[in-house]
């Protein structure tokens, strides 16, 4: 694999996990009461927690896109 390639992997993988942090955020969002519902048949907890999970849970994957796709992305795109 050489390095436009990766270049092409990284930014589409950018593009795929915003997409997809953006539709979670979405939900958590606009439909916090059904998603609640909808967690809380599965796992027993408080609709405090719920949001303190789910708050922590999109920090978390906004840091691991930023760290693992858009740092080696520009990295690569400034080297080559």
């Amino acid at each position: 694999m050489d390095i436009e390639h990766l270049s092409a992997f990284l930014g589409w993988c950018v593009i795929i996990n915003i997409g997809i942090l953006l539709y979670w955020s979405a939900f958590v969002m606009l439909l916090p009461n059904w998603t609640y519902r909808l967690s809380s048949q599965w796992f027993a907890m408080s609709q405090e927690q719920f949001g303190v999970i789910h708050y922590c849970m999109i920090g978390g994957f906004k840091l691991f896109i930023l760290f693992f796709n858009v740092v080696p992305y520009f990295a690569l795109r400034i080297i080559y």
